[in-house]
């Protein structure tokens, strides 16, 4: 069993940054692929950004310049500092871990962190 500890969320108004941080309890974390999903009300949840074991980044195409994903082996932890924050940012951020082959398939889901882009 993975145990994925987000925190970071909260609110922040438009233009604003914030950063998330997960900290994961697994092994070889190093190896793993590692990514923010976001999910807003009433929408789908979707795939905001990952870095895979050898620090190769992808991002969702409305994130794209305004968002950066990093990661800390030493620490098992990943990032996401999120820049010019927008309302359409509003979401429950969610941590995961999987695997890289083609497209990204986490395997492991945090609970979720809240952000909320309000003036």
């Amino acid at each position: 069993q993975v145990q994925l500890v987000e925190s970071g969320g909260g609110l922040v108004q438009p233009g604003g940054s914030l950063r998330l941080s997960c900290a994961a309890s697994r092994s070889s974390f190093s190896t793993y692929t590692m990514g923010w999903h976001r999910q807003a009300p009433g929408k789908e949840r979707e795939l905001v950004a990952f870095i895979t074991s050898g620090g190769r980044t992808n991002y969702g195409d409305s994130v794209k310049g305004r968002f950066t994903i990093s990661r800390d082996n030493t620490e098992n932890t990943v990032y996401l500092q999120m820049n010019s924050l927008k309302p359409e940012d509003t979401a429950v951020y969610y941590c995961t871990i999987g695997y890289y082959s083609d497209i990204y398939q986490p395997n492991y889901w945090g609970q979720g962190t809240q952000v909320t882009v309000s003036s």
